[in-house]
């Protein structure tokens, strides 16, 4: 795969199958195999002669074990959940650790404890060790201090209130929202009104897991050759932090809502970057955006909003934009090659609870920038996909 692509819209977001027109013949080839081979895996009597028969065995116990999955993942997530709330990775990372040890340290009895430990164990989250201790597993291992995914694993409370009856939830009938309460300006009228103790919350997971995205962006993307980048939506100013370590030629400018435009405030007086920094505080929506800048970036910004508020946005990045001027729009995206489910399950249920948002495939963010008035839309290749993924545009000249 070539280090960056350039992209074509493809299809649009209310696309509808034709099936105005007779089906080709590959076509009617193709659905008859599908039938088939739905009828055949749908047979108990088939699916027993296939787990018994050496070699489509490994097939179907990975499928049996696919499908078990499936059906035990929130179980699995509670789990791990559990982990975290009583730290049981923190304590390994000190040392491997008996059962007798960990039990009072994690405020349950050795029974309580022995059956996490197995759960954990079998989840690949911790290991048995020697003399009967238990250790990190290659799982666990990551989350030992790592604020990013522990925050976001604690914010699941949230959204699993939201997923207990998932039907509600697609049918519109679901009566609250612990999502968009957790995110007020989802479905606030004046989104610009809020005061801090609307936007504490939210603004402090953002800027815990915004590590994740800004690893992937500096190592996907150079700043040398720009002067001054404006951030939008940018939360506790993160990501611009990031930057400014990487690239400290660079000027700083950072808009968001204005309680949360004000905890970036502080906290970049608190790093030292006051001279490099500035904050402005309004709503894209309804206010401009500062204009001076060569670089716009926007981090998980567009997902977060319906089309129509998503090429508002975008309209305005435009028109803040030199047209010589370059946008970066880094999110998760759909249909991302290797980690589909968690663009178009994962994201796709969260933004659906959260109220306003959608996940969208490369191609459907290109064509939102082209009625935005970009040109020149590329795809940048970054090495965990599964995160985030980068689009760099350029107006589009007259």
């Amino acid at each position: 795969m070539p280090r960056n692509m350039s992209l074509k819209p493809v299809g649009t977001l209310s696309e509808k199958a034709d099936l105005s027109s007779p089906p080709s013949l590959p076509d009617r080839l193709l659905d008859r195999w599908l039938a088939w081979r739905d009828g055949l895996t749908g047979s108990r009597t088939f699916r027993r002669w296939a787990a018994a028969f050496p070699l489509t065995r490994p097939i179907a116990q990975r499928r049996a074990r696919g499908l078990f999955d499936l059906v035990a993942g929130f179980v699995y997530s509670q789990i791990l959940l559990a982990c975290v709330r009583v730290r049981l990775f923190d304590l390994l990372a000190q040392e491997p650790q008996t059962l007798a040890m960990l039990a009072p340290r994690l405020g349950l009895t050795e029974d309580a404890a022995q059956r996490l430990l197995a759960a954990a164990v079998s989840l690949k989250l911790v290991e048995k060790r020697s003399r009967g201790r238990y250790g990190l597993g290659p799982l666990g291992a990551p989350l030992v201090g790592d604020a990013a995914i522990t925050s976001m694993v604690e914010h699941h409370a949230e959204l699993y209130v939201d997923l207990a009856d998932p039907v509600a939830l697609l049918r519109g009938e679901a009566r609250t929202s612990a999502l968009a309460q957790y995110w007020p300006y989802a479905a606030a009228d004046a989104p610009d009104a809020l005061g801090t103790e609307r936007v504490s919350p939210y603004s402090a997971l953002m800027s815990a897991s915004q590590t994740l995205v800004s690893d992937e962006v500096l190592e996907a993307y150079s700043f040398d050759k720009h002067r001054r980048l404006l951030d939008v939506g940018g939360g506790e100013g993160t990501f611009l932090s990031a930057v400014a370590a990487r690239a400290p030629h660079l000027q700083l400018v950072l808009f968001d809502l204005p309680a949360v435009a004000e905890r970036a405030r502080v906290k970049f007086a608190e790093q030292g970057l006051s001279e490099r920094t500035t904050t402005c505080g309004g709503s894209f929506f309804s206010d401009p955006l500062p204009t001076g800048c060569d670089l716009i970036s926007l981090v998980r910004v567009i997902f977060d909003h319906d089309d129509a508020r998503a090429l508002t946005i975008l309209k305005a990045v435009r028109r803040a934009l030199p047209d010589d001027g370059t946008l970066l729009l880094t999110e998760p995206m759909s249909g991302t090659p290797g980690a589909e489910a968690m663009g178009d399950a994962y994201f796709g249920f969260y933004l659906l609870a959260m109220g306003k948002g959608r996940s969208r495939s490369a191609a459907q963010l290109t064509g939102l920038l082209h009625a935005s008035g970009f040109g020149e839309v590329r795809l940048l290749r970054n090495h965990m996909p599964l995160q985030t993924q980068l689009i760099v545009a350029r107006p589009a000249l007259a």
